[in-house]
């Protein structure tokens, strides 16, 4: 497991903790022996991090209101899971789809809920994951994605407009063409 932003925060570390117990055993029952499993694979839990606040880059400070995301890597599947710090049982959102912000894209994530667990969102980026041949391979695809993902876009000053008389006198803009 590897947190980023808000490691040492103790429900991030929990939460965390529980969704690949959840998931590590759901790999050694429900999905053991299916063919779709990529037995190099096991279950890690990559990068999560809390969520900045709504409409700011302050990170959540609180429990009750703060969310978590990353990725979660199984031997079936690489998702970017999101989950509140605080278990939350709303079965009637399994299945709904919602747009959500991860850094600066916006990706649809699918409701999802697990007695051992609580509610959680899914958004899944590979399924199967046989084009991983090592853990460390996914890992490092996981925190790349991640990693871009989270970067911080500048804005480049976009060039202005050529004021319309030195256009017209030949100072700006489109420049003469001699034969």
């Amino acid at each position: 497991m590897t947190l980023t932003h808000g490691a040492g925060h103790a429900e991030l570390t929990l939460r965390t903790r529980a969704l690949e117990a959840l998931f590590d055993g759901i790999a050694r029952s429900r999905m053991a022996g299916l063919p779709f499993m990529n037995s190099a694979l096991r279950v890690e839990a990559v990068d999560f991090a809390l969520e900045p606040s709504r409409g700011s880059d302050e990170l959540q400070d609180t429990a009750e209101s703060g969310h978590a995301a990353g990725v979660l890597v199984t031997p079936w599947f690489m998702n970017l899971v999101r989950f509140p710090l605080v278990r939350r049982d709303t079965p009637a959102q399994v299945g709904t789809s919602r747009l959500r912000k991860v850094g600066q894209e916006q990706f649809a994530f699918t409701g999802a809920h697990e007695d051992a667990f609580g509610t959680f969102e899914a958004c899944s980026l590979f399924s199967p994951v046989f084009e991983f041949a090592a853990q460390a391979d996914a890992i490092a695809t996981a925190s790349a994605l991640l990693a871009q993902l989270h970067q911080r876009v500048v804005a480049r000053a976009e060039p202005g407009a050529p004021a319309r008389r030195s256009f017209l006198l030949g100072r700006g803009g489109m420049q003469r063409q001699t034969p």
